[in-house]
């Protein structure tokens, strides 16, 4: 079983806090334990206020990744853009009642960036309208939501515009579950699940748009070899930290070519500002064709496949099925009943 804290796993990308790496790390102990003794009665015993404290923490830690993506995402835009550039906030959201998809575009000041999480900011748009459907008024559900960087003139990039984005907290401790469980080793090994690695991915991304191949390669050489100044980092608002003064490339994946699925780009992962993120660089008419499908796609019929998939695992291991019931309990719904497993019982303590 690997350790779930290595360079590049899920949980390492987000916090390094000493409490929430120890209660993963016993999750991993105790799962290997009754993976080879599930005739033996086992006790995972949990404290409250050590729960409340690894909430908090990782929440707020959550906000803090957020804020680093963000002003990698302001440096890059004035290194590219100077100050000729708007941000956006783009909702992609579903009727409830008629399962509709409709995307919003809000212009955003950046004072509003950085007073709420993406997450608040496609909520908030949301909560603003409602949609009337065959005699009835209709709330919407967020599907996807993303700040954009738009240049107002064009550049010699062929920049298009940035892209963020974050998963959203369920997604981030199912990878942490999928790491736990080796997934991205079961999924290559068995056919039926491969469709699976997909979703096994980044936590913090940046997406950047331009006009054509020639120039994703451009751009791509040129950020590995791009230092800033020390003036350049404190305009953006970041110390001028070494770590912060250039970006490190910690693997590549050149998909250009085309991936069965159409999707092309270089895909990176990086790491700025003690920060770890996923860097992609695409051409434009690839994108506008995966943001038609991600618009005009059934929500509830993506999930649906999402969640059928995971099914699979927790009926090929019994164990992982629980333990995605186990993290969400703990981390999520901790209002709900404790999730049940033969030999497992849970103690929870003041």
């Amino acid at each position: 079983m690997p350790n779930v804290l290595r360079s590049l796993s899920p949980l390492a990308l987000v916090s390094q806090d000493p409490h929430l790496t120890k209660l993963v790390e016993e999750l991993q102990q105790a799962a290997r334990s009754i993976q080879e003794r599930p005739n033996q009665q086992h006790v995972l015993s949990f404290s409250r206020s050590h729960l409340e404290r690894v909430r908090a923490t990782f929440s707020q830690t959550i906000i803090e990744g957020e804020a680093k993506l963000h002003r990698f995402c302001d440096l890059l835009a004035h290194t590219f853009f100077g100050e000729q550039f708007e941000l956006s906030s783009v909702v992609i959201g579903e009727v409830d009642a008629s399962r509709e998809r409709f995307t919003l575009v809000q212009k955003l000041a950046p004072a509003e960036l950085a007073r709420q999480t993406d997450l608040d900011l496609g909520n908030r748009q949301l909560e603003r309208i409602r949609f009337h459907h065959e005699g009835h008024w209709s709330h919407s559900t967020l599907v996807a939501n993303f700040v954009e960087y738009q240049p107002l003139e064009a550049n010699r990039w062929g920049i298009q515009k940035l892209i963020s984005r974050i998963k959203a907290e369920e997604e981030i401790w199912n990878k942490v579950l999928d790491e736990i469980f080796e997934v991205d080793s079961l999924v290559q090994q068995d056919k039926h699940l491969m469709e699976l690695s997909r979703y096994i991915k980044d936590i913090f991304g940046i997406k950047i748009l331009v006009s054509d191949e020639q120039a994703v390669r451009t751009l791509h050489d040129y950020l590995k070899a791009r230092q800033w100044s020390s003036q350049e980092v404190s305009a953006a608002k970041v110390p001028a930290e070494e770590s912060a003064l250039g970006i490190n490339f910690v693997e590549e994946k050149d998909y250009l070519r085309q991936k069965e699925s159409g999707w092309s780009a270089i895909k990176s992962v990086v790491t700025w500002w003690d920060a770890t993120l996923e860097l992609q660089i695409q051409p434009l008419r690839n994108y506008l064709r995966e943001r038609e499908r991600l618009t005009s796609e059934s929500h509830a019929g993506f999930k649906a496949r999402r969640d059928v998939l995971r099914q699979k695992l927790s009926e090929a291991i019994p164990l992982y099925g629980f333990y995605r019931d186990l993290l969400r309990w703990l981390f999520l719904s901790p209002e709900e009943s404790t999730p049940e497993f033969p030999s497992v019982r849970i103690e929870l303590t003041a």
